[in-house]
């Protein structure tokens, strides 16, 4: 190859399952063009995150799986050099497409027992087969965050925890997972995304934290990701005033992150990957196109993701970047395409999806991470208010028909009642109806997993649930973020606290089981909430 063919191996621009015809062609020409050297895959462009933030609406499609792999083929057929398929598939196949199957996220792995870590393993070996079966090669997950700002916007769920043992030992095991079905991984976001308030995709976060800081927690698992070989690191558009003289610099075009940190102090010689370079915190900083893409690469990335300039960015590090560094990041590249066998025999490769396994998979997940927050004889206290006929059953944001009331129902008779939406007729309604019922099961199914606006729990339904707290005993029973525990007033007053994390079918019936055997919870809060020191008081 030129050594501008080998630049174009740099980029891996944003390709979008559900496109039109004009942009899959035009996508086709970049390739030929420029020999890009891999892309990564997004639903469709109003679900990628800077414009998801904008409300855009998101049509699905359910033949999402099959379109996929109908482009992968397509794209590789007119790639001058194999192209290194990507995808961000933290929970799976399902973070982007429709129809495929859904792990739990990793804050619900988190509450595992650190002696159930092979569930883990599992998860990333599962998620790995569910690419390979689909024609990806490059999953760019796990998170090496550690979440100890409750705040964050933008990681919480997407984090195993804030224990840095935990963290480490469970990123690794998920790598590790993907590693033995050949599917590459990536550790992000280096040098850690968890202790920030702002949403890298909409503005600049600043990690505030000193060198020793950095090096005793949020670097943890990265350095021991590295000693044990893993594939890539992710950089994080975030900035840190501690290695740049107070000033606010994104890791991401910084040299003394990427090749003074990472590199020589770390020891790090395999992959890096920038985040994302349309996200705002970065994409507004330069008027020249192509000039973003030069300074990433100049500031030590090997690959450049959501590269949206690549003629212009091709020709700036053509024109600036030594033929040494040029030669240093292709043979870093081409040594993660051949351990993806991107240059071997083609050999058949199962396309279809194994349903079943990850089914068994999340049941055993559901079941060992349930996690007992507050409980005072829970079931024999809605036992005793059935028999007394004063029990009843409260869902928030489903239907009562849910599985978590219907897998109760044999063992428990109690009416039903649920709130799915705003209207504040409904909860008049219901203050009425409830009125005669002095014990509640209450299922809170927690509307987003991201913190903005309480996450989705309206100020209305907050408020009946602090009239409820006040004046019944309830026993509460959380399908969602754990964080959402937080922004429930008089949570103390709660009879009973379960957090169940997921609300997939098969963690709500092992909850309600749970309930009416009144089983062992083994799962333990993967975060810290200040909430649950007061909840016995």
């Amino acid at each position: 190859m030129t050594l501008e063919q080998k630049i174009g191996q740099f980029f891996f621009p944003a390709v979008f399952i559900n496109d039109s015809e004009a942009n899959i062609q035009a996508t086709e020409k970049l390739i030929r063009d420029h020999n890009i050297g891999g892309l990564t895959f997004f639903h469709s462009r109003a679900s990628a995150a800077t414009n998801y933030e904008t409300k855009k609406k998101v049509a699905l499609n359910n033949h999402s799986y099959q379109r996929l792999q109908q482009l992968i083929q397509r794209y590789q057929k007119c790639a001058p050099t194999p192209l290194l398929m990507s995808i961000d598939a933290e929970w799976g196949l399902a973070m982007r497409v429709e129809k495929t199957p859904q792990y739990p996220y990793a804050i619900t792995l988190g509450a595992l027992p650190e002696s159930d870590s092979g569930l883990v393993y599992e998860v990333g070996k599962q998620i790995g087969l569910d690419l390979k079966a689909a024609g990806i090669h490059y999953n760019l997950a796990p998170l090496a965050d550690i979440n100890n700002n409750p705040n964050n916007p933008v990681i919480g769920y997407r984090s195993f925890g804030e224990s840095k043992h935990k963290v480490s030992l469970f990123a690794l095991e998920y790598l590790r997972g993907m590693r033995d079905v050949g599917i590459l991984g990536c550790l992000k976001h280096f040098p850690g995304h968890g202790n920030t308030s702002v949403d890298s995709h909409l503005g600049l976060p600043v990690l505030e934290e000193t060198l020793d800081q950095l090096t005793a927690n949020e670097w943890y698992p990265f350095i021991k990701a590295i000693e044990q070989n893993v594939d890539s690191i992710m950089i994080g558009h975030l900035a840190v005033p501690a290695l740049h003289d107070g000033k606010n610099i994104s890791a991401t075009l910084s040299k003394t992150v990427i090749e003074t940190l990472l590199r020589k102090q770390l020891k790090f010689d395999g992959l890096v990957i920038s985040d994302a370079l349309n996200m705002h915190s970065v994409a507004q900083l330069y008027a020249k196109k192509g000039q973003l893409e030069w300074e990433a690469f100049n500031a030590g990335n090997d690959v450049l993701c959501f590269a949206e300039n690549i003629p212009e960015g091709v020709q700036e590090i053509l024109q600036n970047a030594t033929p040494q560094r040029i030669e240093e990041s292709y043979a870093r590249l081409l040594k993660c395409k051949e351990k993806a066998g991107l240059f071997a025999p083609n050999t058949a490769i199962k396309t279809t999806l194994d349903f079943e396994t990850t089914a068994d998979l999340n049941q055993k997940i559901a079941q060992q991470t349930i996690t007992k927050i507050k409980d005072t004889a829970n079931t024999a206290l809605v036992l005793e208010a059935a028999q007394k006929g004063t029990l009843a059953q409260l869902s928030l944001y489903q239907p009562s028909s849910n599985s978590f009331f219907e897998t109760i129902a044999p063992t428990l008779q109690a009416p039903s009642f649920c709130i799915e939406n705003e209207d504040p007729s409904v909860i008049v309604s219901l203050k009425e109806q409830l009125h005669q019922y002095d014990t509640l099961i209450v299922a809170l199914f927690v509307p987003k997993a991201k913190p903005l606006d309480n996450f989705g729990i309206s100020d209305g339904v907050l408020a009946f649930l602090n009239q409820l707290l006040q004046s019944k005993k309830c026993v509460l029973y959380v399908f969602g973020n754990p964080y959402a525990l937080a922004v429930i007033p008089n949570l103390q007053l709660a009879s009973g606290i379960v957090q169940v994390y997921q609300d997939f079918a098969v963690f709500q019936e092992n909850a309600a089981i749970q309930l009416v055997e009144n089983r062992f919870c083994p799962g333990t809060l993967p975060v810290h909430l200040d909430v649950v020191g007061s909840l016995f008081v």
